[in-house]
């Protein structure tokens, strides 16, 4: 069974720049502000990647406002920040097949791209 879903934020410019380009039929869309990543979705996600820490998103603004003494050092701490505040999750994040993109640097598109093909 083929699965694609993709962690986005519907607000997000560059969420949407980077779904303007693909292709999205047969794929579920799963807007963050109104859902969450589920933890089972979360754990596969670290299978893939090897560690929470490369799912976090070092650049949110809820990171920056917090203490250093509350900033996350270990993988379990990561997890528990993105599992709380979908704020955490680097985006856009998707699996397809198995497999796990997550960001948006040029690197991730490009991935996107690969994985969904180009939006007519």
């Amino acid at each position: 069974m083929s699965q694609k879903k993709i962690y986005h934020l519907s607000t997000c410019d560059t969420c949407r720049k980077i779904l303007s380009l693909l292709n999205l039929d047969n794929v579920e869309l799963i807007n963050l502000r109104e859902q969450n990543i589920s933890k089972e979705d979360l754990d596969f996600m670290k299978k893939q990647t090897k560690s929470y820490e490369a799912l976090f998103n070092k650049r949110a603004q809820k990171l920056k406002e917090m203490p250093d003494s509350k900033k996350p050092v270990k993988d379990v701490d990561y997890k528990k920040l993105i599992l709380k505040e979908y704020t955490f999750l680097k985006r856009p994040a998707a699996i397809i097949d198995g497999k796990v993109i997550a960001g948006n640097d040029k690197n991730a598109v490009e991935a996107f791209i690969k994985a969904f093909g180009k939006a007519l």
